[in-house]
């Protein structure tokens, strides 16, 4: 059984570039939906009042949302959107329960989770700061760094 667990590791490491640009792509994508349901009340949602709490976390949520699809200034972006998600759990779900699945924070729980882990990984290569940092050093500049 260890060897043809061994054996997949070996087949799908090869692509581990490839799939932190798809988590980043795809939360990113997913996360500005929530934001343009409570800025614009599209998708089925209902627009916040821009100067509420809604309203500050639908604006982090499109345009933080976005700058992850896009993969911009991932890392610090990622950082303000898990403390987002984490205040998100701690003040609207963790008082209706322990368990994320009965008090309904589970999406919160994972979006914090991902944003964690792209603060401390990055989002990869197939982005704008992937672009940037492949970009030669010119004089005056530093050398590219790792995504």
């Amino acid at each position: 059984m260890r060897d043809a667990i061994d054996n997949v590791m070996r087949r799908v490491s090869p692509y581990e570039r490839i799939t932190i640009n798809v988590l980043r792509i795809v939360t990113g994508f997913l996360f500005l939906q929530h934001g343009v349901q409570k800025l614009f009340g599209w998708l089925g949602g209902e627009a916040a009042e821009l100067a509420s709490i809604r309203g500050l976390a639908g604006v982090l949520e499109a345009f933080g949302g976005a700058l992850i699809l896009l993969g911009f200034a991932v890392r610090p972006v990622a950082l303000v959107l898990f403390a987002e998600m984490a205040i998100a759990y701690a003040w609207r779900h963790a008082p209706r329960g322990f368990w994320p699945i009965e008090n309904g924070g589970e999406r919160a729980a994972l979006y914090a989770a991902v944003f964690l882990y792209l603060t401390a990984r990055g989002g990869g290569g197939f982005g704008i700061d992937g672009l940037r940092g492949r970009r030669r050093p010119g004089p005056g500049r530093r050398g590219g760094r790792r995504v």
